[in-house]
C-alpha cells in the first residue's frame, strides 16, 4: 500500500511540478527518490539502488538518442538561420494563403513522421517553419507545440504502415507486419486527422476572436531585412531527411536517423551556405538546445525507471492485464494506464506486450486486431505532462510553459487518440 502511495504522489507530483514550470532536473528526480524511499528502495548502497537506477534509465537515454537530437537542433537552427525557414514559409503563405498555416505544419510533420523520422526530431526540423508561419498569419504562437505534436503523435506515429516504433514493437510479441490491420487503422487514422484538424482550428479561431495574437519572445532569431535562398532550398533538405530515413530504416533501425540527419545538414549547408548569418553561433546555440533537450526528456525517463521497479507498478501491470471483459478492451485499458505511468508510449509497450501478447492471444485474440489496439492506445495517455516529447516540444524546442501550451496539446494527443481507439475497437467488435 505505502509503495503505491509513493507510486500515485510522485507521479502526482511531477505532473503539479512540470506544469508550474519547475526545471525537470530537480523535479524528475525529487519525485523519483518519492517513489523509491516509500517502495524500500536504498539510495546509495547496494545493486539496484535510486542512484543507480535512477541514472541508468537516464544515461541510457542519452546513449541510444544523443545524435538524433544534436543533428535534428543542427537541422532546425540551420533552417532559421540561412532564412530557408523564413523562405518556405512565406511561399506556402503566398500559395495557400494565412488560412492554411496551420494545415502547412500539419502537413510538414505528418509526412516526415509517416517517412521514419523521430517524433523529436521532426519538432526540431519543422519549428523554425512553423514559428514563421504562425508569425506571418499572425496567431497565437502558444498553439504551435499543439500543431507540432498533432501531426506527428497522433493519425500517423500509431497508423498501419508507419515505421515509427510505436508500430513497430508489437511485431516482435505478436509475429505480425507493420500494416496490420490497416483497413481499420485507415479510418481511425482519417478520422483523427479530420477531427483533430477541425478542434485545433476551432481552438485556434476561438483564441483569435478573444483578441490573442503573435508576439515575439527573447528566444526568436531576429528578424532583418536580407536575401532570402529559394523557397525550394528548405524543402529540399526535408525530402533529403524523409527519403533516406525511409529507405534505410528496415535496414539501419533508428541508426538510419543518423544518416539521414547528418545528411539534410550537409545538404542545407551546400545549397544554403552563403546564406547563413553567423555558422558558428547557430552550431552553439544547435548545440545548446539539443542537450537541454534530451536533459529534460532523460531526466523524466530516469522517473520511469525508478518506477518500474516498484511492487506497486508490478501489481499494476498484473492488475491490467488480468481485466475481465472483451479481450480488446483490457488491452487497451492496460497498455494506457502503463504508458501514462511510465511518461512514453513505447515504454508502456515493451513493459505490456510480453505480459498482454501471449495472454490474450491464448485466448483466440486476432493478433493483428490487438497490434493495431496496443499501438493505437501507447498513443492516448502517454501524453501526459511529464511526456519526455511533451516537455521537450512545449519548453525546449517552443519556449512556452505547460499553462499556456499544454491545454491544446492534450485535447489533441490525449482525447482524439482516446476516441479514436474507442472506434477502433468498436470497429473490431462490429465486424
Amino acid at each position: 500500500m505505502l509503495s503505491l502511495i509513493g507510486l500515485v504522489g510522485g507521479l502526482t507530483l511531477l505532473i503539479v511540478l512540470t506544469i508550474r514550470g519547475m526545471n525537470l532536473f530537480i523535479a524528475a528526480p525529487t519525485c523519483a527518490l518519492i517513489v523509491a524511499l516509500t517502495s524500500g528502495m536504498t539510495v546509495f548502497v547496494g545493486d539496484g539502488n535510486f542512484v543507480q537506477t535512477y541514472m541508468s534509465g537516464f544515461t541510457s537515454f542519452i546513449a541510444s538518442w544523443f545524435f538524433m537530437f544534436l543533428l535534428g537542433a543542427l537541422f532546425g537552427k540551420f533552417m532559421e538561420d540561412t532564412g530557408a525557414a523564413d523562405a518556405l514559409a512565406r511561399w506556402i503563405i503566398g500559395k495557400l494563403g494565412y488560412k492554411k498555416a496551420i494545415f502547412a505544419v500539419v502537413a510538414a510533420c505528418a509526412i516526415l513522421t509517416y517517412g521514419g523520422v523521430s517524433v523529436f526530431v521532426v519538432a526540431f526540423s519543422v519549428y523554425p517553419m512553423a514559428l514563421s508561419l504562425f508569425k506571418d498569419a499572425n496567431l497565437p504562437r502558444r498553439f504551435i507545440p499543439a500543431t507540432l505534436a498533432f501531426g506527428s503523435v497522433t493519425f500517423t506515429m500509431t497508423s498501419a504502415g508507419s515505421p515509427e516504433i510505436q508500430n513497430w514493437i508489437p511485431i516482435k510479441y505478436l509475429g505480425t507486419s507493420p500494416f496490420a490491420a490497416w483497413e481499420v487503422s485507415a479510418v481511425v487514422a482519417v478520422f483523427m486527422a479530420v477531427f483533430g484538424y477541425w478542434w485545433l482550428k476551432k481552438m485556434v479561431t476561438n483564441a483569435v476572436s478573444k483578441g490573442e495574437t503573435f508576439h515575439n519572445k527573447p528566444e526568436d532569431p531576429e528578424i532583418v531585412e536580407r536575401d532570402l535562398p529559394h523557397p525550394f532550398t528548405g524543402l529540399i533538405p526535408l525530402f533529403v531527411v524523409l527519403i533516406i530515413s525511409f529507405l534505410f530504416h528496415e535496414t539501419y533501425k533508428e541508426m538510419a536517423l543518423i544518416v539521414a540527419l547528418g545528411s539534410g545538414v550537409l545538404t542545407l549547408m551546400v545549397i544554403n551556405f552563403k546564406f547563413f548569418q553567423n555558422l558558428g553561433a547557430a552550431v552553439n546555440m544547435g548545440t545548446t538546445g539539443a542537450l537541454i533537450a534530451i536533459g529534460n526528456t532523460a531526466a523524466v525517463v530516469g522517473f520511469g525507471a525508478i518506477a518500474k521497479t516498484t511492487d506497486a507498478f508490478q501489481s499494476t501491470v498484473e492488475i491490467m492485464t488480468q481485466i475481465p471483459g472483451n479481450e480488446l478492451i483490457g488491452a487497451a485499458i492496460a497498455v494506457s494506464v502503463i504508458a501514462g505511468l511510465t511518461g512514453s508510449a513505447s515504454g508502456g509497450q515493451a513493459i505490456a506486450l510480453p505480459l498482454v501478447g501471449p495472454y490474450y492471444m491464448d485466448q483466440g485474440v486476432d493478433p493483428e486486431e490487438l497490434h493495431r489496439i496496443v499501438s493505437i492506445s501507447s498513443g492516448a495517455l502517454d501524453s501526459l505532462p511529464h511526456n519526455g516529447y511533451v516537455v521537450t516540444t512545449i519548453r525546449a524546442i517552443c519556449h512556452e510553459t505547460h499553462q499556456a501550451a499544454y491545454g491544446p496539446m492534450a485535447a489533441l494527443t490525449v482525447i482524439v487518440p482516446l476516441i479514436g481507439l474507442s472506434m477502433a475497437i468498436a470497429l473490431f467488435i462490429i465486424f
